[in-house]
């Protein structure tokens, strides 16, 4: 008997070398950059980018300067990022405490750092750059109580043990010599440093005199006055987050080529008018040619016609632009860059022509998707930046710093109209399968207390008796 017996050799490591076009603070300049959205800045910055051959084929960097091109910027980031935020902030609601005089001092302090749209300001900086921290300040000559502010990714730095977040540097550039202000923030304290990038030194902070005030401060361990923010980890940097631009610059590149393409269409498709120099007005005291204004009257001078029974006449000429084939990759193009974030319905763009109104109430769910990561992310935050305010404002006055729990809700995203509602309501109690409470909290939601609602069941209870 012959008996055959299968040996698999294993593959051979192979060691491999990538390298990183980018690093994390050259991304969230770029990533910046998109939301700014200037097409200047973009052409500058791209130019200076391209390094490999992928980055020199893009849009933005192969677009040559010597040629008169038009080079257009469709501003789709910032909208993007400029929607979500306004979504998240129309559907904050009040942070809910145990205790009522925690409520009503929260409510002054909101009021008086406009903390919705401190979180608005929040939720677009974590989507641009990726992550950043809220920061509780006290400074009696600013504000008499604390001074609530947000940080991007580039001006944080994070300690981290174990995974987890023990202090957050936040960076401010102080005076005209390259100086940076080094706030770093941990449980119990408040530490500062003053750094010369240049010679690579810590100064005294009486080196700048707008620092001459800051002085360390120390604090019960359970007291923190940062909080860390972001919606999405980074799967290139360990510990930072994801930018809802980081895979997205290709889809935003190739859209602003097929703009800038079509407007370059357009401009040179203008209707041109060609003219027989005998037709051309003179002047009548000099004889020469009246030029007339570009605006409205452009034209191509041609020589006049010497052949017997010769007709000079005008000819005017409009070359024919393929519209149709310029809107396919401008919608293919938005998908790419919409995709996975959010709806065109969102907003306000109608591609009904080109998919059903099933379909884009299907498309309508991943804004709803999106915005859940955010406000998931937010109701984790809000509170606890919340009680940091609360405790700063306890240290200021001389008091113990206690806890104050709460929590943040946000309402419903594309919720039924009033009337859907109402239709569906009485389905349902029609069939039974409701009660008169259920009903009234289906109906009005969180518009209504819990006080109101039981009175309103009460009279509906009352009108049904006979």
């Amino acid at each position: 008997m012959l008996q055959s017996w299968l040996e698999i050799e294993p593959a051979p490591g192979r060691g491999l070398t990538l390298q990183e076009p980018v690093n994390h603070a050259t991304n969230v300049l770029r990533n910046r950059v998109w939301y700014r959205g200037d097409a200047c800045e973009l052409d500058q910055l791209f130019k200076q980018l391209a390094d490999d051959p992928v980055s020199r084929a893009r849009f933005w960097a192969a677009a040559p300067e010597s040629e008169n091109l038009r080079k257009a910027h469709s501003g789709l980031p910032a909208v993007m990022v400029d929607t979500l935020a306004g979504i998240v902030r129309g559907d904050l609601e009040e942070l809910h405490f145990e205790d009522g005089q925690a409520a009503r001092r929260w409510q002054a302090i909101a009021a008086d750092n406009d903390f919705a749209a401190l979180v608005a300001r929040a939720v677009s900086e974590c989507l641009v750059t990726g992550d950043g921290a809220f920061r509780v300040s006290l400074d009696p000559a600013a504000a008499p109580g604390p001074i609530l502010d947000f940080a991007g990714a580039d001006r944080v730095e994070y300690h981290r043990r174990h995974g987890r977040v023990t202090g957050i540097d936040f960076l401010t550039r102080v005076g005209g010599q390259g100086r940076t202000l080094r706030e770093r923030y941990a449980p119990g304290s408040v530490r500062y440093e003053l750094i010369d990038a240049d010679r690579d030194r810590v100064l005294p902070l009486e080196a700048e005199p707008e620092l001459e005030g800051l002085r360390e401060v120390q604090f019960p361990r359970q007291v923190w006055l940062a909080v860390p923010l972001q919606f999405w980890p980074s799967a290139r940097w360990l510990g930072r987050g994801a930018s809802l631009f980081d895979k997205k610059t290709d889809a935003f590149d190739a859209h602003d080529e097929i703009i800038s393409q079509w407007m370059d269409a357009v401009r040179a498709g203008r209707v041109q008018r060609y003219i027989p120099e005998c037709l051309i007005p003179r002047d009548p005291a000099t004889g020469a040619l009246q030029i007339p204004g570009r605006f409205g009257a452009s034209f191509v001078k041609i020589a006049s016609s010497d052949r017997e029974n010769a007709d000079d006449r005008i000819e005017t000429v409009q070359p024919n632009i393929d519209c149709a084939a310029f809107e396919s990759a401008y919608a293919a193009t938005l998908d790419q860059c919409l995709l996975g974030v959010m709806s065109p319905a969102t907003l306000g763009i109608d591609l009904g022509r080109m998919a059903s109104a099933e379909a884009q109430r299907e498309k309508k769910d991943v804004t709803g998707f999106t915005r859940g990561a955010i406000t998931a992310a937010l109701e984790k935050a809000l509170p606890r930046v919340a009680q940091a305010a609360l405790q700063a404002e306890d240290l200021l006055a001389g008091r113990a710093p206690g806890q104050y729990p709460a929590t943040a809700g946000f309402g419903e995203y594309a919720a039924p109209a009033f009337d859907e509602r109402v239709r569906t309501v009485a389905a349902a109690a029609q069939a039974g399968i409701m009660s008169v409470e259920a009903q009234v909290d289906e109906l009005w939601g969180d518009s209504r207390d819990d006080a109101w609602k039981l009175a309103e069941a009460a009279r509906i209870r009352a009108q049904q008796e006979p």
